[in-house]
């Protein structure tokens, strides 16, 4: 017969029914009280609203040297996701009346009426290689493209970064 090691307790298998051992508490140190209730989860951190909308000043922009506007921001972003839906009108409109207000607003309204600006060429190609069958697989390409690239320029905006679509004819200054 093998002998316990003196680490280890010998089994009570004897004493539960079934031969199951008995749950012991928790000890928090050898020799210490158990543990009665123990934490389950700590409280959730006060709510400090939506995100993006904080009490304080905006991000700041080293493109304007200073604490972004919540108008700033918000007028940047919609120049992009407008686009999404309108084309370049959304952000020709931004960029003729907020731009004079705010070289951060021209600045994005310009690189999205840019990016709009390719797309429409690229929408135009497609519908002459429809005739090639190419511009039926070229229309949804287009149209993912769009609503991608938009979705990321906005998010920059809307956080005071600056961002330049890929492939884009800079036809507007």
């Amino acid at each position: 017969m093998t002998e316990p090691l003196a680490s280890q307790e010998p089994s009570s298998s004897g004493d539960q029914p079934g031969g199951h051992e008995a749950p012991k508490p928790d000890m928090q140190k050898s020799g210490d009280a158990p543990m009665v209730n123990p934490p389950a989860y700590s409280a959730p951190p006060a709510y400090s609203g939506p995100p993006g909308m904080a009490a304080g000043p905006g991000p700041f922009s080293p493109l304007v040297g200073r604490q972004l506007t919540s108008d700033e921001t918000t007028w940047s972003m919609l120049s992009h996701l407008g686009g999404i839906v309108l084309g370049f009108l959304v952000p020709l409109v931004v960029m003729l009346t907020k731009g004079n207000e705010s070289p951060y607003t021209k600045y994005h309204s310009v690189e999205a009426l840019n990016f709009q600006i390719t797309i429409l060429i690229g929408y135009v190609v497609a519908s002459v290689l429809t005739l090639a069958v190419i511009g039926l697989i070229l229309f949804p390409v287009l149209i993912i493209v769009n609503i991608v690239f938009c979705v990321m320029a906005g998010m920059a905006a809307n956080k005071g970064e600056t961002y330049k679509y890929p492939f884009t004819l800079r036809l507007v200054k």
